[in-house]
């Protein structure tokens, strides 16, 4: 998995509740933020890509699977790129990096699950670097 990384974080828990936070991840690229409520377990959201924009993951409530896979020719892609999975758990706070070049598949694994994106860029750029192909394009396991 070139370039991605995972930044762990970490949590403190004391009478008043528990405070998770990834002290690490650094948000002077950042320029805004979605978040992504899965309508079940059974849907997948992907493949999305873009050449330029970078994203980062960070589950706020139960659990996601997404595979990421670098894309080898965004106007005709490899049918024999291999996706890389990734579990994030909101009990491990952590943030998933995924760098430009990219495209993600995303699946929640538990029910009421809750996914915050980050983005270097703005809607309109974003729009403009989005390329999606079907769930189907590459052998993942959800």
């Amino acid at each position: 998995m070139p370039e991605n990384s995972i930044l762990k974080g970490d949590a403190f828990e004391d009478d008043r509740g528990i405070l998770r936070f990834v002290n690490s991840f650094d948000m002077t690229e950042i320029v805004r933020f979605y978040e992504i409520e899965q309508k079940g377990t059974q849907i997948i959201r992907g493949w999305q890509g873009h050449k330029l924009e970078k994203k980062w993951f960070y589950c706020l409530s139960g659990s996601f699977v997404i595979n990421i896979v670098e894309i080898d020719d965004f106007s005709n892609p490899s049918e024999h790129l291999i996706p890389c999975r990734i579990e994030l758990d909101s009990k491990s706070p952590e943030i998933l990096a995924v760098h430009n070049g990219f495209a993600t598949g995303i699946k929640a694994s538990t029910s009421n699950s809750r996914l915050l994106v980050f983005s270097n860029f703005g809607l309109k750029d974003s729009s403009n670097d989005d390329f999606r192909f079907p769930k189907e394009k590459w052998s993942a396991v959800w």
